[in-house]
């Protein structure tokens, strides 16, 4: 996949601009599915959240871009769908938008529906993550971000990627998300990990990690 990873959606020019390239037409060209289920997870979820987020009405842009088409992919849905018709959606999409929320409730049904395992084979499909819907491709996410708790317990999430995240970085909203916590943070996740601001993303092509900002960032534990 080619994946844009998105701290607060596409909020600025350059991430715009780094969507409309991973895309490879205009946007109002694309089709989209958006996936709310994160938004469910956590002592923070609720219903208000995830119609926000597929209405268009949220203050992270993500579904109101001027696609050509949005559908809604609820993954707590799928196991009780034929297979092929679900996976048959997601192929045929250009996008598919990834709500934030609670990383390891994402990343539990991403499973359970069979998502997981059909992402890697989806190399043309762009994936656009928002906060835990970026999260949730990491290694995991440190005992910080454990919101929900998963009937294995920890706070492994799918490793599609080999970097951690450590959102929200200094944001008013977040007084816990201080660069001191993410240093802390850091020193425990024990991989390559990324602190982003609210005007930043990563974008990752082919394995190449591109940061693209209009904030501020921070990378952690990088290799020598």
């Amino acid at each position: 996949m080619k994946l844009l990873l998105t701290d607060s959606g596409v909020n600025n020019d350059s991430i715009l601009a780094a969507l409309v390239d991973l895309l490879g037409k205009p946007i109002a060209e694309a089709t989209a599915l958006c996936i709310p289920t994160a938004g469910y997870g956590g002592p923070n979820g609720g219903p208000f959240g995830p119609w926000r987020f597929v209405s268009g009405n949220s203050h992270c842009p993500m579904t109101g871009l001027g696609w050509k088409s949005v559908g809604v992919l609820e993954l707590t849905a799928l196991p009780g769908i034929d297979k092929e018709l679900w996976t048959s959606w997601v192929r045929e999409a250009d996008v598919l938008l990834v709500n934030g929320g609670d990383a390891l409730y994402l990343a539990h049904w991403m499973r359970e529906s069979g998502l997981a395992d059909l992402l890697p084979s989806l190399p043309d499909t762009v994936y656009v993550g928002f906060s835990a819907g970026s999260m949730v491709l990491t290694p995991r996410i440190g005992e910080e971000f454990v919101g929900w708790q998963p009937p294995t317990g920890g706070d492994s999430t799918l490793g599609l990627v080999d970097f951690c995240i450590f959102p929200h970085l200094d944001h008013p909203d977040c007084p816990e998300n201080t660069t001191a916590d993410a240093e802390r943070w850091a020193a425990r996740i024990g991989a390559p990990a990324y602190a982003t601001d609210h005007r930043t993303a990563i974008k990752v092509t082919d394995g190449q990690v591109e940061i693209i900002s209009e904030g501020h960032w921070k990378l952690f534990n990088s290799a020598p």
